[in-house]
């Protein structure tokens, strides 16, 4: 192969640096490039979709690891039944609406605690009227209104 991406090029029409381009493929995420006679690392332009395959799937929330799964688990589809996209997405949105639950419970204490005037997380959390769910943040029944 004399033609092809050099590593600035691929990670600029990826929107990555060069150093997120060797990491990756250390990783395996991506596969080793062929070299020029001078060496230089030479991708097909299947490594700049490879790349923004990768940071939309983290951007979706799958960790590296689980972006290696999905890659492997669709070079092998045809291979053996593997969990491939639709099954993780669908894990990956149940853990989402927990973090959202989780995240709204928090937004509701905080917003609660701020309504409250609560200034000293000491003193709020020896007064059994504070909104702030010290024990339990997950309990929502435990919020006073202000004035307590």
């Amino acid at each position: 192969m004399s033609t092809g991406l050099r590593s600035g090029q691929v990670a600029e029409a990826a929107g990555v640096n060069i150093q997120t381009l060797r990491y990756y493929e250390r990783r395996g995420l991506l596969a080793e490039p062929e070299r020029s006679n001078g060496g230089h690392r030479l991708y097909g332009e299947d490594a700049v979709a490879a790349l923004r395959v990768i940071k939309a799937a983290q951007r979706l929330g799958f960790t590296l690891q689980e972006v290696a799964e999905l890659l492997e688990a669709g070079r092998h589809r045809h291979i053996r039944p593997v969990a491939g996209l639709h099954e993780r997405a669908a894990a990956k949105l149940a853990e989402v609406d927990a973090k959202i639950a989780d995240l709204t419970t928090i937004r509701t204490a905080l917003a609660d605690a701020v309504e409250a005037g609560c200034d000293d997380l000491t003193i709020c959390a020896g007064i059994t009227c504070c909104p702030i769910p010290f024990t339990d943040l997950a309990e929502e029944n435990r919020h006073a209104g202000p004035g307590c």
